[in-house]
């Protein structure tokens, strides 16, 4: 069965070649084998000597047990192994706390998500608080699906990058006691705090680093425009062009982009036509990625300039590195938590937008002038 000691997470079991005891049930190696299963309070109690329910008087600390019983009961629960029971803490607090908050956002796997996603986690944690995450995948029925579910588990409070426009179940949890912390794009018409990047200007700032530069023809790669933040971000980019008294080229726009294969294609598309941009802005990481891989397969990375929002991972080693807006996701998500608890503490206030502010990054690939 297995050799000397062995423990498997759920139990321990002692083992002499042909013995083996688990919790001191001594079986021998040709009895079947059994599952090792998590230790209960039940499991204490026969441990013990005692009743279930004396156990679960220690163990929520209630009262009402002698001292050597207790003892007793303590001894058995460190000798199996008795792991912590935060649903049956959680009963008998006057709060109602579970110690758990619910972390919503577009796509977990996405660098600047997960991003957001550890800030969150370095807040919550020391707290002695644990963080449910999942991916709304910019489905609107998924949001509120998750966010009904999270708040059925009872947690503290959530953290949500809504995918919708339409917030009453943000706004029923709201009215139910539920703190709730937007991050990435404001919610429209619902009365909760939020903290999002200053995608207008940082937008802004990298097409009028393009201008600078002298391009005149500068190509927009977009997320669905119903999105607020590539609505934003779009924004930016008219503004800047205006600014240099430049239309909008309908031409140069492509938006409802989802991965880094849509932008792939589009730059592709757009270096086909008789008079391609010079210079492209990517707003958001996944498109830069797919813009950088059709820009090089095509042997013009260091012809055509490329601004990208939002920072890329290894965006430095690549040569000429990206130029990039970058967001500061770890901020967006310490501040997003820090709000969350002070709400859950009993904070009270008017609601608050925090924006936090990008930052140009400079690394040749914005620098590109013009060739012709």
């Amino acid at each position: 069965m297995y050799d000397n000691v062995a423990d498997h997470g759920r139990g321990t079991r002692r083992c002499d070649g042909a013995r083996c005891d688990l919790w001191g049930v001594v079986m021998s190696a040709q009895d079947p084998p059994i599952e090792v299963r998590r230790p209960t309070m039940r499991d204490v109690a026969i441990r013990a000597g005692t009743s279930f329910k004396t156990v679960s008087r220690v163990v929520n600390d209630e009262g009402g047990v002698s001292v050597e019983l207790e003892r007793r009961v303590r001894a058995a629960i460190a000798e199996i192994g008795l792991p912590p029971h935060v649903g049956a803490r959680s009963l008998r607090r006057t709060d109602r706390r579970t110690a758990t908050i619910g972390l919503l956002l577009e796509d977990v796997a996405n660098p600047f998500s997960a991003a957001v996603a550890r800030a969150v986690e370095d807040v919550a944690v020391p707290r002695g608080v644990i963080v449910y995450s999942a991916s709304l995948d910019e489905d609107p029925a998924r949001e509120r699906a998750l966010v009904t579910q999270f708040a059925a588990r009872g947690v503290d409070g959530l953290v949500v990058a809504p995918a919708g426009a339409e917030h009453e179940h943000l706004a029923a949890e709201l009215r139910a006691g539920t703190p709730v912390v937007c991050v990435d794009r404001i919610a429209t018409g619902l009365a909760a705090d939020a903290v999002v990047s200053t995608n207008d200007t940082g937008a802004a700032e990298g097409v009028r680093h393009l201008l600078a530069a002298g391009h005149r023809r500068i190509a927009f790669l977009g997320d669905r425009p119903t999105i607020a933040t590539a609505a934003q971000r779009f924004a930016g980019y008219a503004d800047a062009l205006r600014e240099a008294g430049l239309p909008v080229d309908p031409a140069l726009v492509v938006e409802g982009l989802r991965s880094p294969s849509d932008a792939d294609g589009a730059v592709t598309t757009l270096l086909g036509r008789r008079d391609p941009p010079t210079a492209a802005f990517t707003a958001q990481n996944l498109l830069t990625a797919g813009a950088v891989r059709a820009l090089r397969r095509a042997r013009v990375h260091r012809r055509v300039a490329l601004v990208g929002f939002d920072d890329i991972l290894l965006a430095d080693l690549l040569d000429p590195g990206i130029t990039v807006v970058a967001q500061d996701p770890e901020a967006i998500g310490r501040i997003a938590a820090e709000l969350l608890f002070d709400r859950i503490a009993g904070g009270a206030g008017e609601p608050q937008v925090r924006f936090v502010p990008t930052t140009l990054i400079r690394r040749g690939s914005g620098e590109i002038p013009p060739a012709d």
